[in-house]
């Protein structure tokens, strides 16, 4: 006779080997289009090409200050400036992301099976992810910009971060920094006013991103379901307040100083910009609509988010 206790607990063994299952399946499916879809930057993009006159670096309306009073004062040489300088800081901020989730990557599977396709796919968004980082370290120093570190803050929270994030807290924060420069992107590689070298750059990073945002995206759905109450709790917390610093991390102010600008009074009116703020947030709309069908969208975590400005 099964006793009602050992009937949920052999209904929750079924759960959780159907979700390893379809863990697997995924993976497989991943690695499939992995090993049909990836590039090689050196060899796919032509590096020694020269700009183009008159092509911009970054599509206009993506700019921070387009549409501010700022913009309309500024010659169109300076605002192509800007977008070459600002093309670098969102650069410098993917490498920067880039590194930080390659971190989280390895923490999620050191007690994994390595045999698994879920672990072989993790190994393979790594060292996708790796290309990325050099491909954007490459197009910066092709541009002749500058490099854009995030603030010392940013950079030092983001150690805490490793070190405390839960593994839906990871995915939550893989999926923010990923979305959003995503949709960027798929608007600028098909954009004939954009540097050809960018739309390539932006193209392979699409094409090969939108594996690891299914990897993410099927994981923290599947840990939202598994992870321990407290799990959960801290997960809607920290990815709220990671979407508050990445919200912020999104300009570097040193790019206003750099094209001749005053910082203070470009800073102001980005914040003031109702251009700026829809861009924000219809940028993370796929992603916010998302957490908030997996319940990650609840509580004070919530109120983070808006804080951000990344959500309506």
């Amino acid at each position: 006779m099964t006793t009602t206790t050992e009937a949920v607990t052999l209904e929750g063994l079924r759960d959780a080997l159907g979700l390893l299952k379809d863990r697997e399946q995924v993976a497989e499916r991943l690695l499939e289009s992995s090993a049909k879809h990836s590039f090689d930057p050196d060899k796919e993009l032509d590096w020694e090409a020269p700009a183009e006159d008159g092509k911009w670096f970054w599509p206009p309306e993506l700019l921070s200050l387009y549409d501010t009073p700022l913009w309309r004062k500024m010659p169109e040489e300076q605002r192509m400036d800007l977008a070459r300088h600002e093309a670098a800081a969102l650069a410098s901020l993917g490498i920067w992301f880039e590194i930080i989730l390659m971190q989280l990557l390895v923490r999620h599977i050191y007690d994994k099976s390595v045999t698994s396709a879920h672990v072989r796919y993790a190994l393979t968004e790594i060292a996708d992810e790796c290309r990325h980082s050099m491909m954007f370290a490459r197009m910066i120093k092709k541009a002749g910009a500058p490099t854009y570190p995030v603030t010392r803050a940013h950079h030092n929270l983001a150690r805490v971060l490793k070190t405390i994030s839960t593994t839906p807290g990871s995915f939550a924060c893989t999926l923010l920094g990923e979305e959003i420069l995503d949709w960027m992107q798929r608007l600028t590689f098909p954009d004939e006013r954009v540097q050809p070298l960018v739309r390539g750059v932006t193209r392979i990073h699409v094409i090969e991103e939108a594996r690891h945002v299914r990897y993410a995206r099927e994981e923290l759905r599947r840990q939202m379901v598994t992870a321990p109450r407290w799990e959960r709790e801290l997960t809607r917390l920290s990815s709220g307040e990671a979407a508050r610093v990445f919200s912020l991390a999104f300009v570097n102010p040193k790019v206003y100083d750099n094209i001749g600008l005053n910082r203070h009074e470009a800073l102001a009116q980005v914040k003031a910009s109702a251009h700026r703020r829809e861009v924000m947030q219809t940028g993370a709309k796929r992603l916010t609509d998302f957490l908030d069908d997996i319940g990650v969208m609840r509580g004070p975590g919530r109120r983070l988010w808006r804080s951000s400005g990344l959500l309506a």
